[in-house]
């Protein structure tokens, strides 16, 4: 199997498909990534502005890398942060919790609105920085230097910022409550 580093190089020596297959591989982590952040129906309107940049920047792709989602996610986040500059601030997406996939409140309605209210103001405590490799580590199950990578930073800048967030949350105010609550929830359903 050809890496995504092959398969931009094939592309750009004229093959079309090889590049085809780096879209089949990448598009439904690119497409949850942007549907966390700007919803589904908008990241489907971006999903394919994301491709376009992406084969007319495929030069500018380092091959030494054999993995191509952490670029991509990259050249998804230049994307966003453009439709977030276009957008009024009242179309802008305000409560980004709504976005995650796989929660399902229903089991603990109460503990589940306590949670939410938390860690909302909890994440929005953190710088943007902070806020954007935490979510590129645990959303995207990127590792701190491929997060590194997607924004442009050295991997220990990554790493720094991850350790700040991770710190920031344990210690913002109701989330260690909120944790023990929610281990004891577990505990009491096994």
């Amino acid at each position: 199997m050809a890496s995504d580093a092959d398969l931009i190089g094939r592309s750009l020596n004229g093959d079309v498909d090889a590049f085809v297959e780096v879209v089949v591989r990448h598009e439904a982590a690119v497409g949850s990534y942007l549907a966390r952040r700007v919803g589904r129906d908008s990241a489907e309107d971006l999903l394919g502005e994301v491709w376009i940049a992406a084969f007319e920047s495929r030069r500018s792709y380092d091959r030494s890398y054999d993995d191509a989602r952490p670029w991509l996610y990259g050249v998804a986040l230049n994307r966003l942060r453009r439709f977030w500059r276009s957008r009024p601030p009242e179309d802008l997406v305000e409560d980004v919790t709504e976005l995650a996939t796989g929660w399902d409140p229903w089991s603990a309605v109460d503990l589940g609105m306590d949670a939410r209210a938390v860690l909302e103001s909890a994440l929005t405590r953190l710088k943007p920085e902070e806020r954007e490799v935490l979510r590129l580590v645990a959303w995207e199950d990127l590792t701190a230097a491929d997060a590194a990578r997607t924004l442009g930073m050295p991997a220990g800048t990554a790493r720094r910022l991850l350790s700040q967030a991770r710190a920031a949350l344990r210690e913002a105010p109701g989330v260690s409550a909120l944790l023990k609550e929610r281990n004891s929830a577990k505990e009491k359903h096994r």
